[in-house]
């Protein structure tokens, strides 16, 4: 699975929205495979007041949630938490900078990804300075330093 978290991301999205359509075609439950069923089993109840789109996006993130290694489920699950922790409007600028994200050509998707990984693993000192460095920035020095980033993060 190459973006667990994308796939998440989009499915929370799309899944917690809370908004349920009528749907004027459906998936029948029964036709789920038992692993979809299982990993799906709390919105059974619900399933018939989903829309087409929304059974057809939940069936894709439960088969997806299958190929997932432990390592990604377990990151999965503790961004499910953390989305449902946040405020609409938190989640509204998270959907903002997702969309912004996808819109990125691939090779500057690729470097963010990389920096991200990278700064993951600073230690926490490292990290609270950086983050205290990024804050007192303008928003033009942070585009400015975004635009000079090498192609690839030092080594840690």
């Amino acid at each position: 699975m190459k973006h667990p978290k994308l796939l998440l991301a989009s499915l929370l999205i799309f899944a917690l929205s809370g908004q349920v359509l009528p749907a004027a075609e459906s998936i029948p439950w029964d036709t789920l495979t038992p692993q979809q069923q299982k990993i799906l089993r709390s919105a059974k109840d619900r399933w018939d007041s989903f829309s087409i789109e929304k059974q057809r996006l939940l069936e894709a993130g439960a088969s997806r949630w299958q190929d997932m290694t432990p390592e990604q489920r377990a990151r999965a699950r503790k961004n499910l938490k953390r989305w449902k922790k946040m405020t609409p409007e938190q989640r509204r600028k998270f959907r903002q900078r997702l969309k912004k994200f996808r819109n990125l050509p691939p090779e500057k998707r690729r470097k963010l990804r990389e920096y991200r990984n990278w700064f993951q693993q600073l230690p926490p000192k490292r990290k609270q300075e950086l983050r205290k460095r990024w804050k007192n920035m303008t928003p033009e020095e942070r585009r400015r330093r975004l635009d000079k980033l090498p192609p690839h993060p030092p080594e840690n």
